[in-house]
């Protein structure tokens, strides 16, 4: 992959004098002048005391692919500093497998200005060898910066990177619009803080990737889609789109969505799910704006701006429960004034494979406990239900155990359910009426 021209002329400038650079300090015998091998580099700190001499330099001795990993945890700085150490350290920076472009102290707040220079010049002095793991991070930028930080992403992609991370700790979004995602050894990737297009976010030409992690992104897109995904992590992340994004993700394993903001996602069929985590918080946009008690006002000639259904919502019978009805293992963990599942409930899909699931008082909210009963009826294998009622934990002041008896009647829902946990602060009334409600289904309590 060509470096833009951008790049070319910026490195067109500064190749001849940072070649130079390093060699007269390679050849220099002060260790001065190593230490300061890029610009803009902070020097290193005198010690108090001299080090202690050993007798055997045993690290040196390790060869060389094992000194290339162990480099590869160091920041990239740090890892080029070592190559005052000792004539055999002098070139294994240029060779690491992994490399990371981060600051030198977390607690200091770190701008891509500061690292400008010096990027540019390890990025043209490096061995063109392929890299495990690339990790950017920085704090703010100005609109100046971003093609240098696209330039790194690209050197990256270009040396075969596996595993690549980018997280932006500024206040506002490094857009990725005209940075198309093209590799084929890309496997896990970690964004953080970015603005993600349509253009990125299809991942057809990411063949071999697995792990996908988005957290405080803004999706600008329709659509994510990727056959090979087996790992996806949405987290408060959200989008200005008035249509909802279609998650295409049919061989995925594990789905993590939580705090989104913006109209909830649809997910569209995951036949080969094993876990998912759903979290959808009152400040999503599908929250009932006449919310009473577990009542919402639907659609309907009274329906608030928010209950009115969209495009999407007419021609689909769910939005999050068909996506995730073949999963092993939930957490559904909505806010009391989302109506995204109440509504998918209305044709409630049938979970097969479900054996533990974990939920709020959400499901118990509503005169009859309606939704609770709803999903339990439709979970004919289910082993294990725990409900998280009114306390978030992690430790919860009264918890309650249950067993399903089935000798007391005839089954109306799971007969493997052979445990039922109540995770409450207090026993008050709403708790009572859930107690009784799992009570006429033939389970009995006991406190823990």
């Amino acid at each position: 992959m060509a470096y833009s021209s951008f790049t070319q002329r910026q490195f067109s400038r500064s190749s001849t004098s940072g070649s130079t650079i390093i060699e007269q300090t390679m050849s220099s015998s002060s260790p001065g002048h190593a230490r300061r091998l890029f610009d803009g580099m902070p020097p290193k700190k005198k010690r108090k005391s001299p080090p202690p001499v050993s007798v055997a330099d045993r690290i040196s001795a390790l060869p060389d692919s094992l000194l290339h990993h162990v480099l590869s945890f160091l920041p990239a700085q740090a890892s080029v500093r070592t190559c005052v150490l000792a004539r055999r350290w002098r070139h294994l920076w240029r060779s690491t497998t992994g490399l990371r472009i981060v600051g030198l102290d977390d607690e200091v707040e770190l701008d891509v200005e500061d690292l400008r220079k010096f990027v540019d010049h390890l990025l043209i002095l490096r061995e063109r060898t392929d890299l495990d793991s690339v990790e950017i991070k920085f704090d703010e930028f100005c609109e100046e910066d971003q093609p240098y930080v696209k330039t790194w992403v690209r050197f990256a992609l270009m040396c075969k990177v596996r595993t690549l991370t980018l997280h932006v700790g500024a206040s506002e979004y490094l857009d990725l619009d005209d940075l198309p995602l093209v590799s084929r050894h890309l496997r896990t990737l970690d964004l953080d803080g970015v603005g993600l297009q349509a253009t990125f976010l299809d991942f057809g030409t990411c063949p071999v990737l697995q792990d996908l992690k988005m957290s405080h992104c803004n999706i600008n897109a329709c659509r994510i889609s990727s056959h090979s995904l087996k790992h996806l992590t949405i987290y408060c992340c959200n989008s200005d789109f008035d249509c909802r994004i279609h998650v295409s993700t049919p061989c995925l394993f594990s789905l993590e969505l939580s705090h989104f903001s913006g109209r909830t996602p649809i997910l569209e069929n995951m036949a080969l799910l094993e876990s998912a985590h759903v979290y959808l918080s009152d400040y999503c946009q599908d929250v009932c704006l006449n919310y009473d008690s577990g009542v919402f006002c639907g659609a309907n000639n009274n329906a608030c701006k928010n209950c009115v259904p969209t495009e999407d919502d007419c021609s689909r019978e769910y939005v999050l429960l068909g996506g995730i009805s073949n999963a092993k293992h939930l957490k559904l963990l909505p806010g009391s004034k989302t109506f995204i599942f109440a509504r998918d409930l209305k044709q409630c899909p049938t979970f097969t494979k479900l054996k533990t699931l974990l939920l709020n008082e959400y499901w118990c909210e509503g005169p009859d406990l309606d939704p609770l009963a709803c999903i339990l009826k439709n979970s004919p294998v289910l082993e294990k239900l725990t409900l998280q009622l009114f306390s978030k934990g992690p430790t919860h002041k009264v918890e309650m155990k249950g067993t399903y008896s089935s000798v007391e009647g005839p089954a109306a829902i799971s007969e493997h359910l052979h445990m039922v946990e109540v995770k409450c602060n207090v026993v008050d009334e709403k708790i009572l009426k859930v107690l009784k409600f799992l009570t006429a289904f033939n389970i009995r309590f006991g406190f823990v």
